[in-house]
């Protein structure tokens, strides 16, 4: 197992909280290579007219550092 680092993102989607979920993770692999796992800290809707208009999430995504170490994890000398 490598290094991991976590970021945490925010998406929304008129559809659901699934969908946002989807657009979320797409959107941070655009920049962000080896994501491993998506943790939805929040949920949040949105309310217009007594409807619900807006499906938003707050992630967290986790994905793996690169790293110049050759395999079998030791350094170069």
């Amino acid at each position: 197992m490598g290094v991991h680092k976590v970021i945490e993102v925010m998406s929304q989607s008129p559809k659901s909280w699934e969908d946002a979920t989807q657009k979320a993770v797409a959107e941070a692999a655009e920049t962000v290579d080896e994501i491993k796992s998506a943790y939805v800290k929040d949920m949040l809707a949105i309310v217009e007219n007594n409807k619900v208009t807006q499906y938003r999430v707050n992630l967290k995504v986790t994905f793996e550092v690169a790293t110049n170490r050759p395999k079998g994890g030791k350094k170069a000398r």
